[in-house]
């Protein structure tokens, strides 16, 4: 067994702002596993907002070289419990890691990882394209660019159902508003009323995300869908979601990859919630992954890739809305070129 990793800088098409931070580029981590004649890839994003580093994630993952490579022929979640102790506090390491095992244990089995999973490619979920803060004109020209189906627009400012009016004006998309924990829950409550009549399919994450009596109450009152982000990080968030948001939103990074995203989609089913998965910024290498949910998921965005001015890999692509699968095993992906 062989591991390698490869800290990337990812040049985005266009600056990408939220409401507590801006950037151009995004740093992302790589990991190559290869056994026998098999190569897995995995992907981590290096979020600075959650305190992360590439540096950092490469060293954890380092770590568990010689426990993975006594432990290389048990399946993921077996592999991903006995390294689990490595990454108690590097949920996006662990991610990478088990996105890598992921896609070589599904070519060591001749198949892709939905088939695995005993899951169908049929009434899947369109993925949104998200439009980051900006002027006016600027997310116009960003949809002008590139017309979509479904937009997520990133709100967070003392204007915000004003933009939203405003872009309006330009597409009959339907719309997703992310406000990143920048609204009170009377906002909320008055905004939805407004953003309905919009064409507004969600709002995700308005309160801060220590703010369940806030959230209590516009669970309650708001005439629109209300989903968990930064509320839903890790596992043992999912029930505590529950009457306070009508769907979680699952990161594959923050959750520490695609075995407990897979745990939290179904503990989440059962107790009511509705279930999206998101992304960062990722390649392909990344996109792959979480195309593999597809099946089991009410919302997605993975639109990651189609934010990046020159991609790493091939694999799952989204096009005009929808998403095509390679017909290759694992995750699909295949890098191409480091930029």
């Amino acid at each position: 067994m062989e591991l390698r990793t490869y800290a990337l800088d990812l040049e985005l098409k266009d600056p990408f702002r939220i409401s507590h931070s801006s950037r151009n580029v995004q740093p992302t981590l790589i990991v190559e596993l290869k056994h026998g004649e098999f190569t897995g890839y995995g992907e981590a994003a290096a979020t600075s907002y959650y305190g992360m580093s590439t540096k950092e994630m490469s060293r954890q993952v380092e770590k568990v070289i010689p426990v993975l490579s006594e432990n290389i022929h048990k399946t993921p979640e077996e592999i991903w419990q006995i390294t689990a102790p490595y990454f108690k506090d590097n949920s996006f390491a662990q991610c990478a890691l088990d996105i890598a095992v992921h896609d070589l244990y599904g070519k060591t089995k001749s198949m892709p990882l939905y088939k695995i999973w005993g899951l169908e490619l049929i009434n899947l979920p369109v993925s949104n394209y998200t439009i980051g803060l900006g002027s006016v004109e600027e997310m116009v020209q960003k949809m002008t660019n590139f017309p979509w189906p479904l937009y997520k627009i990133k709100l967070g400012t003392n204007e915000d159902v004003q933009i939203v009016k405003e872009l309006r004006k330009h597409t009959n998309a339907a719309f997703r508003v992310d406000a990143n924990c920048a609204w009170t829950a009377e906002e909320t409550i008055k905004n939805a009323v407004l953003l309905k009549d919009l064409n507004v399919e969600f709002l995700e994450q308005p309160l801060p995300k220590d703010d369940f009596d806030g959230m209590k109450k516009v669970f309650k009152e708001s005439v629109l869908p209300v989903i968990a982000d930064e509320s839903c990080i890790a596992e043992a968030d999912v029930r505590k979601c529950a009457g306070y948001f009508h769907a979680i939103n699952i990161k594959l990074t923050k959750c520490g990859g695609l075995t407990p995203a897979r745990r939290m989609i179904a503990e989440a089913k059962s107790l009511g919630l509705k279930v999206m998965v998101g992304c960062m910024t990722e390649s392909t290498v990344g996109i792959s992954a979480i195309a593999h949910l597809l099946p089991l998921l009410d919302y997605v965005d993975m639109d990651g890739a189609l934010l990046l001015k020159n991609d790493i890999a091939e694999g799952v692509k989204l096009k005009d809305g929808k998403v095509h699968f390679p017909e290759r095993n694992g995750t699909g992906a295949k890098l191409i070129k480091f930029t």
